[in-house]
């Protein structure tokens, strides 16, 4: 059985920062890339951030490039992401997810690859 299970999230000033994690467990070598999605109040869930776990390539979304960083501990299996700079519209629920089907966490992740979330407000 896959869990996923978020930490970290909370009320943050705008230009602080948070490190979320994600401790996972049940993953075997079916799935290809882990990452980082949030939803805001209101809006579509988005991508945010992905690592490649076979050769550790990692993206991001444009408007979090230089202010995030995803990583990795396999022998913890554990995913991090470091935030830095937040901004208001970085608030939002964020989830971690295992794509078992792309590299890029572009695919399409079944129910059970997800966490439960953990909520991060960006607010003076």
């Amino acid at each position: 059985q896959v869990q996923l299970v978020e930490s970290g999230g909370g009320l943050v000033q705008p230009g602080g920062s948070l490190r979320l994690s994600c401790a996972h467990s049940g993953l075997t070598l079916d799935y290809y890339a882990i990452g980082w999605f949030r939803q805001a109040p209101g809006k579509e869930r988005e991508g945010v951030s992905c690592v490649d776990i076979h050769d550790g390539t990692t993206y991001y979304a444009d408007s979090v490039k230089g202010r995030f960083t995803i990583s990795r501990d396999s022998a913890k299996n554990t995913l991090y992401l470091q935030m830095y700079s937040l901004k208001a519209e970085d608030t939002g629920v964020y989830y971690c997810a295992a794509d078992p089907g792309s590299v890029d966490c572009s695919g399409d992740i079944p129910d059970d690859y997800w966490g439960q979330g953990t909520q991060v407000t960006v607010s003076s």
